[in-house]
């Protein structure tokens, strides 16, 4: 009998699978609909085989799907859900960063306040 494998682990698989830039930057441009490999290539400037290796691991997870006409490999994400986590993690980093960004704005007002004092 084969065991199952907890929720959180698979979360941290998939979490890892999309831990690579590359992937994120195709996940990102697959978002407006399907593209051609010479397109993805060309706006991510990697290598060709680069660009395959991670598209074969973005296929093997089911995140992506592909098609062939002729000698034309066309990329698609396999649902919207994928898109809509691309949009979130967007919305999260905003948040983080404008906290850092308020954060630093604090830490140099209050630098500055420190040297008038001086």
């Amino acid at each position: 009998m084969r065991s199952q494998v907890p929720l959180y682990q698979a979360k941290a698989e998939f979490f890892r699978m999309l831990g690579h830039p590359v992937r994120i930057r195709v996940l990102e441009l697959l978002q407006d609909g399907p593209l051609p490999v010479r397109d993805l290539l060309a706006a991510i400037e990697v290598e060709p085989s680069s660009l395959s290796q991670q598209l074969a691991v973005l296929r093997r997870s089911g995140i992506v799907t592909s098609t062939r006409t002729g000698s034309t490999v066309v990329y698609e994400l396999a649902g919207g859900d994928v898109a809509e986590l691309m949009r979130a993690a967007r919305r999260i980093l905003t948040e983080l960063l404008a906290g850092q960004h308020d954060l630093l704005e604090e830490l140099l007002g209050t630098e500055v306040g420190s040297r008038r004092d001086r």
